[in-house]
């Protein structure tokens, strides 16, 4: 298949899984064809509704996936799925866990899967992720899956930048001071306490409300849904409170003010990225050398040494 942009998405549009395939490589990897390739498809995009799913990793996301994208099917509807695994320390890809354990999918023509590795280029991974979303937005699927691999700022990021965010926990789950640390509280529009046919669950729901309590949700407070993942227990509960929230959203005008802060987060995230690269351009070279022996020679002081190198552009 042609490496062309234009022809890429002229397939994507359609629903061209190879197509969808190589342009979310091109996205990973950034560069001039993967921006050419997000300026083409943009127009077609704005129409799925995205949910991420973070949670510390054992949690059991990767299980509630899969059951979720089971429940989305039941509906009719198309689903897509970015599963962000760790990096492999050999190959620089993405391990591909998640795909294994979602393959009873592998032959349903109406979900895609593609795991991401937890590199990221154009823009870091949070803007990588984004735009590998709205490839799958374009090709027509109405639903798209974020989970990502734990509960790091990074990844925190990603979830956090979905329409609605499923945080999911085990029974004792342990310090609730570090899951507001981590920003959990923050971005969770769901909690899922998941493996609750377990000892604790009680305990955990309570430890949850406690936290709801004192961390104040005026417009939506986030519902806390019971699941045994692995057998298939209240999953139709999570995808109705995603539809529950996504109604609220809906119907109280905050859906769309809520993309727009992100959009404003995702440009100034491009715009750093482009300024870093920027400033690592001009920190190279015998221009760059000789500055740095003038503030050695004490002749400059080094923030006259950085003006001069960012009036050099």
């Amino acid at each position: 298949m042609t490496a062309d942009p234009s022809a890429l998405v002229e397939r994507a549009l359609t629903g061209d899984r190879a197509a969808i395939a190589k342009l979310i490589s091109s996205v990973e990897s950034g560069g001039a064809s993967a921006a050419a390739a997000v300026a083409a498809l943009y127009p077609s995009t704005g129409r799925a509704y995205t949910i991420g799913i973070t949670g510390a990793p054992g949690a059991g996301k990767s299980t509630l996936t899969d059951k979720l994208i089971g429940g989305i099917r039941r509906t009719g509807d198309e689903v897509g799925v970015l599963a962000i695994d760790p990096t492999s320390p050999f190959t620089g890809g993405a391990i591909l866990g998640d795909r294994v354990r979602m393959q009873d999918h592998a032959t349903d023509a109406g979900v895609y899967i593609r795991s991401m590795a937890t590199r990221g280029h154009l823009g870091g991974l949070s803007v990588a992720t984004r735009q590998a979303g709205r490839i799958l937005d374009a090709a027509g699927k109405p639903w798209i899956i974020v989970e990502t691999v734990g509960v790091g700022q990074v990844e925190v990021e990603i979830a956090g930048a979905a329409d609605t965010t499923v945080v999911v926990v085990n029974p004792r789950w342990g310090d609730g001071v570090q899951a507001n640390k981590a920003g959990l509280m923050e971005i969770a529009d769901l909690f899922v306490v998941n493996k609750a046919d377990r000892e604790g669950t009680e305990e955990t729901i309570r430890d949850l409300e406690l936290m709801l309590d004192l961390s104040g949700h005026p417009a939506w407070r986030p519902p806390i849904v019971r699941t045994v993942a692995t057998s298939g227990e209240g999953i139709d509960e999570v995808f109705d409170a995603i539809r529950a929230h996504r109604h609220h959203l809906e119907s109280t005008d905050t859906l769309e003010p809520r993309r727009l802060d992100r959009l404003r987060d995702e440009l100034r995230a491009i715009v750093t990225r482009r300024l870093e690269e920027q400033a690592d351009d001009r920190c190279h070279g015998e221009s760059f050398e000789t500055l740095v022996r003038r503030v050695a020679a004490r002749e400059i002081d080094p923030f006259t040494a950085a003006d001069h190198l960012v009036a050099s552009g």
